[in-house]
């Protein structure tokens, strides 16, 4: 049997895990009900967020096709998975063309020298406009070096939702048929007899865990072929090798993985048995065999500290709070998530690394979900040094706003040394191009939403170490701090709510030095929500109208990181994220406040 191997990659929300459950379920491999993106996180954020293993039957011919997420905190599951393909599936929106996040794929197929399948994807769209979005994708594989033979690409119109596709905009759509065929015939076969005959030669390019089978490695064979219980020698990029034998091996068929005897040439199979399997290795049979190249993995570009919560309200809730168990959960986490690094230091204070807020935000949420407490610093850029001059991350960032909004949107991302390089029009709406250093992109989303009253789209990506940008004016809120423990009264909070936002509502108990809310002049303001009203036995004429609350704003993990200011630290627990200051009491801030000023002369 033939075997073809490709990948889906977008933007976010383009529709690539649409199209792919589309595939699965016409060709007879999905469920009813069940799609590619099974996480639970996932399913709430509706993105995707781990690269993941699928295959179909069409035509005599097997069809591996991997899912690919579209956010750019996660393109390390992005760069393994194309080094294992040949050939990829770009699903770009008929409305809105390429999008940053678009670039940032496409830019590593090309680099492999793969050639794209265009798929314009959403062409029902009132907006949909596939000239505009084809000549869009032509300028962006022009900008990113394509060669001739990559320019030549074939364009598919698909909508993913309804499970159809044709190859003429004038034909008539019924099922995904164009699509399979077309990856038929113009993606050459990944399995062949010469290659069966040859020693074996397979790469890991992604991993798993199991609770039962430990780490596992998903690995795509080039040469020869690999048996269940086979013993084999695992070498890395570097020439170090050892020896391992295979527990148990599995190939994919549909959403499902299935156990077997031997896999050959060309297929995709994940093994188990060999616990110090990571990606890049090569499997041989014999020490003789040559290594692959390795798979790079762009560096992380932001970085916090976890450690365990010390607050007031600290072991409350959560099943897992000690630093040991923290620790241990990292390490777990460093078997699979190759886009985080971690410094686990003195053991007490972990520095965390990681490609993006919402990369750090889900490993949070995982965690607070898992049972764990613990407590994270405010994010910071990493620094580096190239040719001896300090350099920090940029990000293209690409704003669709009304245009009402796009001055304001301008002088805040202006003041945050961003630097706009297109603007322009899109049915009545403006699409503004920036290069904004990470440094300037921290805690502005909140903002972003705000001034533009929840009407604009914010996306980012990152684009390169530049040259430090200097200092950056950020309009910071203030933060509302508590200066009494207890419960918070109903009474008290309508007072406060005419000062800013609040993050709490009535009957919430809070701590001296809890953060429960933000003030928009910009500074800290000491307040007590727990002051009841003065009961007297006198009434008053109009002093007893009801008291009015506007509901809080929830605190989400990103929101948090967001508003979180440098002297503050965010306690993570199962069921509640607070914002909190380092020093609880105001005596402790003020003699910190000291020392820094004295250390700083």
């Amino acid at each position: 049997m033939e075997i073809r191997n490709i990948a889906i990659i977008a933007h976010v929300d383009h529709g690539k895990t649409t199209l792919t459950d589309a595939i699965l379920k016409q060709t007879g491999a999905g469920k009813e009900g069940v799609s590619m993106d099974s996480n639970d996180l996932e399913k709430e954020r509706g993105i995707t967020i781990y690269s993941k293993n699928t295959s179909v039957f069409y035509k005599d011919t097997k069809i591996n096709i991997l899912d690919t997420p579209g956010h750019a905190d996660f393109g390390s599951e992005v760069e393994r998975v194309l080094c294992s393909i040949d050939s990829v599936l770009l699903v770009v929106d008929a409305a809105e063309g390429p999008m940053p996040q678009t670039k940032f794929v496409l830019k590593k197929s090309l680099e492999l020298g793969l050639k794209p399948i265009l798929i314009l994807n959403k062409i029902d769209k009132p907006a949909a406009d596939v000239d505009k979005a084809i000549e869009g994708v032509y300028e962006l594989f022009l900008d990113l070096g394509a060669t001739d033979e990559q320019l030549d690409f074939t364009t598919l119109y698909a909508i993913g939702r309804d499970g159809v596709a044709k190859r003429n905009m004038e034909d008539n759509a019924v099922d995904l048929c164009p699509i399979l065929d077309t990856v038929l015939e113009k993606v050459l076969p990944a399995s062949g007899d010469n290659l069966k005959e040859k020693p074996l030669k397979a790469q890991v390019f992604n991993l798993a865990y199991d609770n039962f089978l430990g780490r596992m490695g998903v690995c795509r064979i080039y040469e020869g072929s690999i048996k269940n219980k086979q013993e084999i020698i695992v070498k890395d990029a570097d020439g170090k090798e050892f020896k391992g034998k295979i527990a148990k091996l599995f190939t994919f068929e549909g959403l499902d993985r299935i156990e077997t005897k031997e896999a050959s040439a060309g297929d995709i199979v994940m093994i188990s048995g060999i616990p110090e399997i990571f990606i890049g290795q090569t499997l041989l049979d014999s020490a003789e065999g040559e290594t692959l190249p390795a798979i790079d993995v762009d560096e992380p570009t932001i970085s916090l500290f976890m450690f365990v919560n010390d607050s007031p309200f600290a072991g409350r809730i959560g099943k897992f709070v000690t630093g040991r168990q923290i620790r241990e959960r990292l390490e777990k986490e460093l078997e699979v998530n190759v886009g985080l690094k971690v410094d686990f230091g003195d053991g007490a204070r972990m520095k965390v690394y990681g490609r993006g807020e919402l990369h750090l935000a889900v490993l949070l949420e995982n965690m607070r979900r898992e049972g764990f407490e613990l407590a994270v610093s405010q994010p910071e850029v990493i620094f580096k040094e190239v040719n001896s001059k300090k350099c920090e991350p940029f990000e293209e960032v690409s704003v669709l706003v009304p245009e009402k909004f796009s001055g304001a949107v301008i002088e805040k991302l202006g003041k945050r040394r961003g630097v706009m390089t297109s603007m322009g029009t899109e049915h009545g709406e403006v699409r503004i191009m920036f290069e904004v250093p990470t440094r300037g992109l921290l805690g502005y989303r909140n903002e972003f939403i705000i001034d533009t009253k929840g009407e604009g789209i914010l996306t980012a990506v990152f684009s390169h170490f530049g040259p430090h940008a200097g200092e950056i004016v950020k309009t910071e809120l203030g933060s509302m701090v508590s200066m009494a423990g207890g419960k918070a009264l109903g009474f008290s909070l309508a007072n406060l709510q005419e000062r800013g936002v609040l993050y709490i509502a009535p009957n919430v108990e809070v701590y001296e030095g809890m953060v429960i809310g933000n003030t928009s002049k910009g500074e800290d303001m000491e307040v007590n929500p727990t002051k009841g009203k003065q009961l007297t036995n006198m009434r008053a004429s109009g002093s007893d109208e009801n008291i009015k609350l506007a509901p809080p704003l929830e605190l989400s993990l990103e929101k948090a990181l967001g508003f979180m200011r440098e002297d503050e630290y965010l306690e993570v627990t199962p069921e509640d994220i607070r914002l909190r200051k380092q020093f609880l009491s105001e005596n402790e801030r003020s003699k910190n406040k000291r020392t820094t000023v004295k250390a700083g002369e």
